[in-house]
Formats: structure tokens, sequence, C-alpha cells
């Protein structure tokens, strides 16, 4: 039995979080695509995203911490404030990611990024 959409969201944020690329890949379709809220895509596939996935990985404060988190059926959507290493210095931005899931997998996902704030 797939896992439930909560499930996959939450093993996706722990694997981000661990910056473990394989754990995290392992909760994305093969041909997941990911987007900018209403706008470009920015990945597509394990390839694109583990490029992607491991550049950001390479920050040492990188943290994704839940701020609050909606299911609706097969739609999870996660308000999250993410820490970063910025080239001005570290901060941190709200991100909006709403995720689709079938048949226990991300198959889209789309982000909504706030204002930058440095420490």
């Amino acid at each position: 039995m797939p896992a439930t959409p909560l499930e996959v969201i939450q093993r996706q944020l722990a694997a981000y979080n661990a910056k473990d690329i394989d754990a995290l890949l392992a909760t994305y379709a093969m041909d997941a695509e990911q987007y900018t809220l209403h706008g470009e895509r920015l990945a597509k596939g394990h390839e694109d995203m583990r490029a992607s996935f491991l550049t950001r990985f390479a920050e040492p404060d990188l943290h994704a911490r839940l701020l609050s988190r909606t299911v609706l059926g097969q739609i999870v959507v996660d308000l999250e404030l993410i820490t970063r290493n910025f080239p001005e210095g570290p901060g941190t931005f709200e991100m909006l990611c709403v995720y689709e899931v079938k048949d226990g997998l991300i198959q889209k996902v789309s982000f909504a990024t706030g204002e930058k704030r440095l420490n």
C-alpha cells in the first residue's frame, strides 16, 4: 500500500534537512517536475533535481522549518522557513510548497518564495 501524501511529504522534508539526496529523490516520481508557482519549470526528473539539490546541500546552514501544513486529498501545501547561506551572508525566507502526490510519490511541486532576510 503506498504511503499517504502526508507521510511522503514528511519523509521528503526529513531527507532535505538531513541532506540525504537518495532518500529525498526516493519521494519523487522519476519524471517529477518542479515549478515556480504559476510559472517556469525549474527541474524535470531525478537527474535535474539531483544537481539542484546537491548544489543547495553544499550550504552548511541549509534547513527548512515547517511553519504550517495543509492536506487536501493528494495535495499537500507546506509553508516553510528556509535558512540559507546567500552570497551576502546567512539569512532566511519563507517558501510556499504545493505538492501533488500520486501512488506514494511526488509528481509535481510548485514553489513561491518570500523576501530574503539577512541575519
